[in-house]
């Protein structure tokens, strides 16, 4: 046993009010721990994002302690504690029985800390701490392990995986945003169980690779250990096909698509989720559209037309399947779709250049466009065009709304898909290179739409 943690660096308020729920529990003659997460961070030098307290008290005596305390997993002794503007989850001591379904356990039984902490997942989260004598409880080994820089299963990894198939991505997600290596052992047993991972819900599998794109320092290594552990072809095999699919050596002398993806993921400097996304899947289209042929002097030559017209489809098919927010899969799938037409904005005209600036996603797709310069061909040139043009326009009026919708199109008979979208872009264009048109004349244009566009609209 060690004593001590050091100082949080994120602040007391959360700390403060962990130490009062333990010391009710202790004062009304209870054992009260810190566990899990917390004491590991702190450990690490890290804020604690939350604080959860194990405990003996049962979840009847500890809501007699806490009245406005809620029961959320009752018949796994867990309740909620609102306290000093913060909730914080009270968990009675617990052995599982069985877990039939992968996910929770058949039943529990009360017991101790010890056995409490062999239930747990990892040995880094299977540590207690006493605050009320500053001392940390290691049953599992996760102090060494911490030091040791690994993610190391606690007993069996067999055996905590088959309890929770998430465990197999939460031990990726926990290697990649703590920057550890995997035990050998529970990295084999990774391998060994990664096509069960397919049994978790969809919500639960899109929360965990959501959380190591957005929280590790470099995601993209994330995105190599999912491949290597095959969990990448189980839950994202449109990605894990991006392997190995060659790309120009002139514009790509970084190599195939996965590794250009995984150097943009690397250089995220934000923490946004749509950002990361949208960088995962911008060229997923780029397998199911690869085509080969010879240059006129006889090199080889791939192309893949229309693939970020297919990604966005694609993408849009993938975090559907993920149960995405709806506003997430709109952004995303729509930056995907449009991210080509960065290479030709030095020769847009003012009106499209001026819509593509105006647009709510643009500093998303302005961002996504210099992570793929910087990882590919190095070529900063459109982004700093870009940059310039929109300090220019800064104090410009907003566009207006479009006066022709998809709706509008649909209502033509126009069928919904890439083509509407097109369609509709164009239209837009025209409405703003020519304020005086009217609406009518706009669903004009929409009908006479050759599919390549009105003479007015091209020029």
């Amino acid at each position: 046993m060690n004593a001590g943690l050091p100082n949080d660096p994120g602040g007391d308020a959360l700390e403060r009010g962990a130490r009062e729920i333990a010391a009710r529990l202790k004062d009304a003659g209870f054992r009260a721990l810190w566990a899990g997460g917390c004491v590991r961070d702190r450990l690490l030098g890290r804020p604690a994002k939350d604080y959860d307290i194990a405990t003996n008290a049962t979840p009847d005596e500890a809501r007699a302690l806490f009245p406005r305390a809620t029961e959320v997993g009752k018949a796994f002794g867990v309740v909620c504690v609102p306290w000093r503007g913060a909730t914080y989850e009270v968990a009675t001591f617990r052995r599982d029985r069985g877990y039939a379904d992968g996910r929770r356990p058949d039943a529990v039984e009360f017991t101790d800390e010890r056995e409490d902490a062999q239930r747990r997942d990892f040995t880094v989260n299977g540590l207690f701490y006493d605050p009320a004598r500053d001392e940390v409880l290691d049953y599992v080994g996760g102090r060494a392990d911490l030091q040791r820089r690994v993610i190391r299963a606690i007993g069996d990894p067999r055996a905590r995986f088959r309890e929770d198939r998430l465990r197999l991505l939460r031990a990726v997600r926990f290697a990649s945003t703590l920057e550890f290596a995997l035990d050998p052992e529970t990295e084999a047993a990774v391998k060994e169980m990664a096509d069960t991972v397919r049994t978790v819900s969809a919500e639960r599998i899109q929360a965990e690779l959501t959380r190591l794109l957005v929280e590790s320092p470099r995601a993209g290594q994330g995105i190599r250990l999912l491949e290597r552990t095959g969990l990448l072809r189980a839950v994202l095999p449109e990605v894990a096909a991006m392997a190995g699919q060659e790309q120009p050596p002139e514009f790509h002398p970084e190599g195939d698509v996965l590794t250009h993806t995984v150097i943009m993921l690397d250089a995220l400097q934000e923490r946004d989720a749509d950002l990361a996304w949208t960088v995962l899947l911008h060229d997923v289209g780029k397998p199911p559209t690869a085509a080969t042929g010879r240059w006129p002097d006889g090199r080889p030559r791939v192309r893949f037309d229309r693939h970020a017209e297919v990604g966005a489809e694609m993408a849009r098919a993938i975090l559907s399947r993920l149960r995405m927010p709806k506003q997430r899969i709109e952004t995303v799938s729509f930056a995907i779709g449009n991210h080509m037409r960065f290479k030709d904005v030095q020769r847009m005209r003012r009106a499209t250049l001026r819509r593509l600036i105006g647009a709510p996603t643009f500093p998303l797709e302005l961002e996504l466009h210099r992570l793929d310069c910087i990882s590919s061909h190095g070529a900063l040139d459109n982004h700093a065009f870009l940059e310039q043009a929109r300090e220019e326009w800064r104090d410009e009026k907003p566009l207006p709304p479009p006066l022709v919708s998809g709706h509008d199109l649909l209502a033509m008979g126009i069928p919904e898909g890439p083509a509407l979208g097109r369609r509709l872009r164009r239209v837009y264009e025209a409405q703003l290179d020519h304020p005086e048109w009217t609406r009518e004349q706009l669903l004009e244009l929409a009908r006479r739409d050759d599919g390549e566009g009105s003479a007015s609209a091209r020029r």
